[in-house]
């Protein structure tokens, strides 16, 4: 395997920063964008992000932290992404430098609104990047848990398994445990799918109902998964994986998890734009919602519970009426 492989992180959030984290104990040297200049000058000071996941400490002489992402990518041979889908298009507008002979990984969960694409598309349509050069890093794996250097495990997917196998040595460690696959679209669909379900759940839980129904609700939710991923991109996959299962299971239950915690707020009476300014992070789940949607008005997948947090979110629907319908249609 090849030695001396230099890695870029792209982003300034929980998850870019919980990649670093993870990176740096395999490396020597890694590159690191964010847009925030403050933030990049607090970690040199004092070694850690002020921003997310402030308790991890970072040695800094094997950081090169810029805010310039052209030097980042310049620098990088492998360039993992970890910034909010929404955000993507106009980071990525600023590139001069070529992204051609790069490997691009993507730990984003979403879809980028511009295309209407999930990630690994956005670079193969828009910027001609090979598929053999395209990786998709998914869960079931919160950054808050990483910080806490509890024990999680990641999925690592790429055409080329020699490319896979390179990101998952290089994010492995004594507390991460990792595993590679070829199902590149089928994994970044499930990453996606899986915060719209985590809203519905959270919606649930605003709207009072109990353990029991959102049980049934995620035993739904892999079912409707399974069906939406296999009309998009056929072929064989065990959708009880834990990067399509287990990612469902940890993003519809765990307080850590920005989408149920909008979803909760929803059910509780918020207006979608109130949430939104009450989190500090970004619930994908929102972008990803409509993108699905309107994808599945042609697949034509049965998914009664993507359709039911759609018209809530963008057509204004009441949530307690939308889902005391939903409840006839799940089993």
């Amino acid at each position: 395997m090849a030695e001396n492989i230099k890695f870029a992180v792209i982003g300034g959030g929980s998850w870019a920063t919980a990649i670093a984290k993870m990176l740096c104990v395999n490396l020597t040297e890694i590159s690191w964008y964010m847009r925030n200049v403050a933030a990049i000058e607090h970690i040199k000071t004092f070694k850690h992000n002020p921003n997310y996941l402030s308790s991890v400490e970072f040695d800094t002489t094997k950081l090169k932290l810029t805010n310039d992402i052209n030097e980042a990518v310049a620098y990088a041979d492998y360039i993992i992404f970890a910034i909010p889908s929404a955000f993507l298009d106009a980071e990525l507008e600023k590139l001069t430098v070529s992204l051609q002979d790069k490997i691009i990984f993507s730990a984003i969960k979403g879809i980028v609104p511009e295309t209407s694409l999930i990630v690994g598309e956005h670079f193969h349509v828009k910027y001609d990047i090979p598929y053999y050069n395209i990786g998709v890093i998914t869960g079931p794996c919160h950054a808050e848990e990483v910080a806490m250097e509890r024990l999680s495990y990641l999925t690592i997917a790429c055409g080329d398994p020699d490319k896979a196998k390179i990101v998952a040595k290089n994010l492995s460690g004594n507390y991460i445990k990792t595993k590679i696959t070829d199902d590149i679209i089928g994994t970044e669909y499930a990453a996606m799918l899986k915060n719209i379900y985590a809203i519905a759940a959270g919606m649930a839980h605003g709207l009072g109902y109990g353990d029991n129904f959102q049980s049934v609700l995620m035993s739904n939710g892999i079912r409707e998964m399974k069906k939406f991923i296999k009309k998009v991109h056929k072929m064989k996959r065990n959708i009880n994986d834990s990067a399509y299962l287990g990612d469902l299971l940890v993003t519809g239950y765990s307080i850590f998890s920005r989408n149920r915690m909008f979803g909760n707020m929803i059910g509780k009476g918020y207006t979608v734009k109130s949430a939104m300014m009450e989190m500090s992070m970004v619930a994908e789940g929102y972008y990803a919602v409509k993108s699905a949607y309107k994808l599945n008005q042609a697949y034509g997948a049965n998914t009664p519970i993507i359709d039911a947090v759609y018209t809530i979110l963008y057509e204004g629907k009441d949530a307690k009426t939308v889902f005391k319908n939903l409840t006839d249609q799940l089993d």
